[in-house]
């Protein structure tokens, strides 16, 4: 029989202890599920160590977490394909002509790659590689410029396939298809105000993004002949995209189509060898298991605190509050945007969604200045897309987001990271505008699965 103590000072003494391991500098997996296992011991009993097995097992059994290696792996492979350089040059070729044409180049560029690659770093670090020296060149603002890059690189979150909402799916109980479908109206509003705060910039102020020089230009015929050059890519993209989106294939059946025709293109790029084989086999084995030693930690932990009266005491605590409904889910957002600063989402995820996910669908939410509300049923779907949105914020919040980090270390010496503190401002308060408008008006994210699934 362990050791009997409140909630109240539980959740305290599990708090404070998880902050101190973690600004120690210790691996969130190894620490989350060493603590779990220790206060398990110290304050638990028999029938409490049932918990280890109970959690880790549906986990390793869950084929939906099977389409994470084979997305990674088809980001992997088609990163080496030398895709990213390519879609960009075509797309920057096409828009370079309009003030401001290369940083919408490089949204629309990240928002592609995003429905092709689904993992922020690989993005970030690759666009900050190419697209930062050649916006610095022709003398656009380095805050428009490095805001520009790490914005579009956050779309890989949220635009399908995206590895967060496999994973958010399979926490959450929810259909991996749906998630996928809720989150591509957010993604492309998103992305459309990107385009339009930095034409918009470009065009009150022209030194923000001036255009090509004319002799750099490209005529008509000069730009679909590009477009030959990423016509097998986007083929694969709507292949992947199309197959889930009409329930030909499951996520994890599209991700293995994916897989292969990743080969395919990397092959007519002239990018397939073993080489190139060996280290996208890596990557994935490295990003996998650090997911799952993640998800196996953090399992351990959170379940521990739901079986001794967790869930019940953070639902109390909330509700006397008296904020309502959707003054809970406000106080819920900004609690994640703090946690973005410090962990990564995957340890958010396991910490925070067993948790808040049972709380909101037993809070009803009528709808906020006359629009619609969200019915019980849809209020996972609807929650899972409004965390993967600010998760994004998440990844960009000074002064520890995890994408200003990713673009300083290949950013030119001259790109301080006051500058890029600074260029992430206006586009985190774009993206809370998102947010908010997938708040007041959930449709933006119900109303595509309702049509596609025939729901409500």
């Amino acid at each position: 029989m362990g050791l009997e103590v409140g909630i109240g000072w539980l959740t305290l003494m599990m708090s404070v202890s998880l902050i101190v391991l973690l600004m120690a500098g210790l691996p969130l997996a190894f620490v989350t599920g060493g603590l779990g296992v220790l206060f398990l011991f110290v304050f638990g009993n028999a029938h409490m160590l049932n918990i280890l097995p109970s959690r880790i097992f549906p986990f390793m059994t869950d084929y939906q977490l099977s389409a994470i290696p084979l997305f990674i792996f088809m980001a992997s492979m088609l990163e080496r394909a030398g895709l990213i350089e390519k879609l960009f040059d075509v797309i920057y070729r096409i828009l370079g002509g309009l003030r401001g044409g290369l940083a919408t180049a490089t949204i629309i560029a990240s928002t592609i790659l995003a429905a092709m690659v689904g993992v922020i770093g690989a993005t970030e670090v690759t666009m900050g590689i190419i697209a930062l020296p050649a916006m610095l060149k022709r003398k656009y603002n380095p805050e428009m410029a490095c805001g520009a890059i790490l914005a579009g690189g956050s779309l890989g979150i949220l635009i399908p396939p995206s590895i967060m909402a496999i994973l958010y799916a399979v926490v959450a109980q929810q259909s991996v298809g749906e998630l996928f479908i809720g989150a591509v109206f957010p993604g492309l509003l998103l992305s459309g105000m990107y385009i339009l705060y930095v034409t918009a910039r470009s065009y009150i102020n022209p030194s923000f993004g001036p255009p090509l020089p004319v002799e750099e230009r490209v005529d008509m015929m000069g730009k679909l002949r590009l477009l030959k050059g990423i016509f097998a890519p986007m083929l694969l993209v709507a292949l992947v995209l199309g197959v889930i989106f009409t329930g030909v294939a499951t996520p994890v059946e599209a991700a293995g189509i994916g897989t292969f025709g990743a080969l395919v293109v990397a092959a007519l790029a002239r990018r397939l060898s073993w080489i190139a084989l060996r280290d996208a086999a890596i990557t994935t084995l490295k990003a996998s298991s650090m997911v799952l030693w993640i998800i196996f930690g953090a399992s351990i932990f959170v379940g521990f605190y739901i079986v001794s009266g967790g869930q019940q005491f953070v639902t109390d605590s909330l509700i006397a509050t008296g904020l309502g409904p959707y003054g809970i889910l406000l106080l819920m957002n900004g609690l994640l945007i703090v946690l973005g600063m410090f962990l990564d989402w995957v340890g958010i995820m396991l910490l925070t969604v067993p948790i808040f996910v049972p709380i909101l669908k037993a809070l009803p939410f009528t709808g906020l200045f006359g629009m619609t509300g969200v019915d019980a049923a849809d209020i996972s779907l609807w929650f899972g897309v409004i965390y993967i949105v600010n998760m994004q914020m998440a990844f960009l919040s000074p002064p520890f987001g995890y994408a200003l980090f990713y673009l300083k270390s290949v950013a030119p010496p001259e790109i301080k990271m006051s500058t890029i503190f600074r260029a992430v401002i206006p586009f985190m308060m774009l993206q809370a505008i998102g947010l908010i408008s997938c708040i007041i008006f959930p449709q933006i994210i119900l109303w595509l699965p309702g049509l596609v699934y025939g729901g409500n």
